[in-house]
């Protein structure tokens, strides 16, 4: 990897997305206005005190998915990933520059959620603000390396769409936010155990309700991160130059 290709490509992207509204809309303002409905429906209840830290690893992933796969998807159909290529920029280049682009803006809607989550909505935390900016941060690098790995697959943005239903909606059912993955049947637990959203639900949980959550989280922090890292290595090996 070229850390100076690597860094332009970043730029470029972070310049599309500053000109495009609608998608930083869709990163920055829809996650508040989500957390900010769940508050005001449960404002005589416990549900936002008790899942509203967990939906801050859930927006990210699902937020910076479907904005990375389709944006890829986009540069490969439209012939850009394939001029790209044929310059001294490799794959790694490529995927680097936009995991460090999406990762920026995955910082920035983190700050974001998690400041009008706690000091507009009244989130209650017992543990570090600043870990739960970590783990969301980390769960939208997830969401980013899983779509680098979608639109390596896709033939169509529409296509890339419909990977999330397969790769987002079993680990939102099973990641323990509805039901706690102890009380499920042992095969659904089990499940649960290989797919990286439980360990972000995990570690939010544990900064929710912890006032040093620091020695819980390692090793949550320690699965996102080989997930991370094993959906971009192999969105690498199968990145296309174009659509066929």
């Amino acid at each position: 990897m070229n850390p100076t290709l690597t860094t332009a490509t970043a730029a470029r992207v972070l310049a599309q997305l500053r000109a495009d509204r609608r998608t930083l809309a869709l990163m920055l303002v829809v996650p508040c206005v989500l957390l900010g409905l769940l508050a005001w429906m449960s404002r005589d209840t416990p549900l936002f005190d008790r899942t509203g830290a967990q939906l801050l690893g859930l927006f990210p992933l699902v937020v910076m998915f479907v904005v990375t796969s389709v944006t890829t998807l986009g540069e490969r159909t439209s012939g850009t990933l394939e001029r790209l290529l044929s310059t001294p920029l490799r794959r790694t280049d490529f995927l680097g520059g936009y995991a460090l682009a999406f990762g920026a803006m995955a910082v920035l809607q983190a700050l974001v959620a998690t400041g009008f989550a706690v000091w507009v909505c009244g989130l209650e935390v017992r543990g570090p603000l600043g870990w739960l900016v970590v783990v969301a941060v980390a769960s939208g690098l997830l969401g980013t390396a899983l779509g680098l790995l979608a639109s390596a697959f896709a033939r169509t943005e529409f296509q890339a769409v419909q990977f999330m239903p397969a790769l987002v909606l079993p680990q939102l059912l099973l990641c323990g936010l509805f039901v706690p993955r102890e009380e499920m049947p042992r095969a659904l637990e089990l499940v649960s155990a290989v797919l990286p959203l439980s360990y972000a639900v995990d570690a939010l949980g544990s900064v929710a309700t912890t006032v040093e959550p620091a020695g819980e989280l390692g090793a949550d922090l320690a699965v996102l991160a080989v997930f991370v890292t094993g959906s971009l290595g192999l969105a690498s090996l199968t990145l296309r130059r174009r659509t066929p």
